[in-house]
């Protein structure tokens, strides 16, 4: 019986590219996300994968929704094997001082509360099986901080110190964590960050060659199908252009 591999937002980028790969890994897929109708193309081709898929329609902010549909999972889908916290997000670009409650809001409630949430459901049913792996996608905005950075850091660096208290939770229970913190990868995110200015976003990675989707679903994968005796606790991820949160190489 396939392993069963649940995905956060994985109505696109580093969540959808993650899906695709793992279904071609041969894992059964739980796909989720806001987007209904992105999420049943998905679901469709995954299905072409040759492997079993459910996708779940909820807002990752609503606890009860999240709840409600982990409780509702029924034979071996209860069998999470893999929960991969995707869904995250980055909203403007302000200083402190001029920052935007609600951009605070959807960041703070998206990327540390969702992320709390899905992991509390899931985490007793991997409990009861003895085992299972938890991967967050944090960033190296969890590492560092930058200019009009603030509050997206903030909830980044708290995935990240979530991930090692999660590996110590754990561990008696033979559970894997690992945290996966990549740098600059082109997909919506830059779009989101700046509301919908598409030269804005191209501007952030004009004159280098960023990450891709594929290459941090690569590294999941990676870190997924190692053997039961190994864990990658933390993994870093940089385009070869850049150095760290600040210094990157433009031509």
């Amino acid at each position: 019986m396939n392993k069963v591999a649940l995905i956060t937002g994985a109505t696109s980028g580093i969540g959808k590219a993650t899906a695709l790969k793992a279904a071609e890994a041969g894992f059964n897929i739980i796909i989720t996300g806001r987007r209904s109708d992105r999420l049943e193309q998905l679901a469709r081709e995954i299905q072409e994968k040759g492997v079993e898929v459910l996708p779940l329609h909820f807002d990752i902010r609503q606890q009860t929704a999240v709840q409600q549909a982990i409780e509702n999972l029924t034979g071996n889908w209860r069998n999470i094997a893999v929960l991969v916290n995707n869904a995250g997000l980055a909203v403007g670009v302000s200083p402190i001082q001029e920052g935007v409650l609600d951009d605070w809001e959807r960041m703070i409630d998206t990327n540390i509360k969702g992320l709390l949430y899905i992991t509390r459901a899931v985490a007793p049913l991997m409990i009861a099986n003895n085992a299972g792996h938890i991967v967050n996608l944090a960033s190296i905005a969890g590492k560092e901080v930058y200019p009009g950075g603030n509050v997206y850091c903030a909830t980044k660096h708290a995935v990240d110190a979530l991930s090692k208290a999660m590996r110590t939770d754990m561990l008696k229970h033979n559970i894997k964590v690992t945290n996966i913190a990549p740098g600059m990868v082109e997909t919506e995110f830059s779009i989101v960050r700046y509301k919908g200015d598409e030269e804005a976003a191209r501007n952030v990675y004009k004159g280098m060659t960023p990450l891709t989707n594929e290459d941090i679903a690569d590294t999941i994968l990676f870190a997924i199908t190692r053997p039961p005796h190994v864990c990658l606790n933390d993994i870093v991820i940089m385009p070869t252009a850049q150095a760290n949160s600040r210094d990157v190489n433009k031509i």
